[in-house]
């Protein structure tokens, strides 16, 4: 079942681009609204959804925010993207190189656009339609009658559901393979245990239930959970890559599963061991 979302933004390819460029000015991903406890997020976490307003202040669902003709990209702006330059990307593709959400991998365009892979997902989602085709890069023909404030909220709920697509998608084989390129890249991390030598982990949620948890990573050797290192990765939420991903990454690629570790640290006192009681 594909879903007809319409004309792609192709007309205004590269103004949309522009526009899903100049989002750099947010100085990191809004993955972990859930926990942020600001008020835009707030209001997403509740379900609300303002009265859209007749006349518009002329911005789209799919703005990113407008810079003046004099204002110069800054170096934070600058460091929040680690890919090329948004006029050549797509939503998915910017989304997936800013700072903190390497631990994403793309999904396909035919994956989000079949209704049977999104099937539930409208109820979870505030502004689902405007949040679908702001993900797929479809110009919204209402989108010129929302007010900035609303399309933050859209922005917010695009996030929102691209990674309830996306602990889907990696558990099918297409997502389970793009998540195998990253784990040989170590872009998960290495697990920071020393008898572990290095071990590169998978990230993982302690809940399906989004909100419930920030993303942890799990060690294969020592099959332990540790925090990720960056900062920016510890905030996003669990549920985007749920609780059974890492497990049946190992379970498919049996290769990889390492053997467990054969050493332990052992306390000493004047290079005697310690009694335990």
């Amino acid at each position: 079942m594909q879903r007809d979302r319409g004309v792609s933004a192709t007309a205004g390819g590269a103004g949309e681009r522009k526009r899903i460029g100049e989002a750099m000015d947010r100085s990191s991903p809004s993955t972990s609204w859930g926990f942020s406890g600001g008020r835009e997020r707030d209001r997403i976490a509740a379900g609300k959804q303002p009265e859209v307003p007749r006349s518009g202040g002329g911005s789209t669902a799919m703005s990113k925010g407008k810079l003046s003709d004099g204002e110069s990209d800054t170096d934070s702006e600058e460091s929040d993207l680690s890919g090329s330059d948004g006029e050549d990307t797509s939503w998915i593709s910017w989304f997936c190189s800013l700072r903190g959400n390497e631990f994403f991998c793309e999904v396909d365009d035919d994956y989000i656009q079949d209704d049977f892979n999104l099937c539930g997902l409208s109820g979870q989602v505030p502004y689902y339609e405007y949040a679908l085709d702001l993900i797929l890069d479809v110009e919204s023909s209402h989108g010129d009658m929302f007010t900035e404030e609303q399309n933050e909220l859209v922005e917010s709920a695009a996030e929102m559901l691209y990674g309830l697509i996306h602990v889907r998608y990696i558990l099918t084989s297409k997502g389970l393979a793009a998540m195998l390129d990253k784990y040989k890249n170590y872009d998960f991390g290495r697990c920071p245990r020393v008898h572990c030598s290095g071990q590169p982990c998978l990230p993982v949620g302690q809940s399906d239930i989004p909100r419930s948890s920030n993303v942890k990573i799990y060690c294969p050797k020592c099959e332990d959970l540790y925090y990720p290192r960056s900062k920016y990765q510890s905030n996003i939420d669990g549920a985007y890559f749920g609780t059974t991903f890492p497990h049946l990454f190992l379970m498919s690629y049996p290769h990889l599963k390492p053997q467990k570790p054969s050493q332990e640290y052992i306390p000493r006192v004047f290079g005697f061991k310690l009694h335990k009681p």
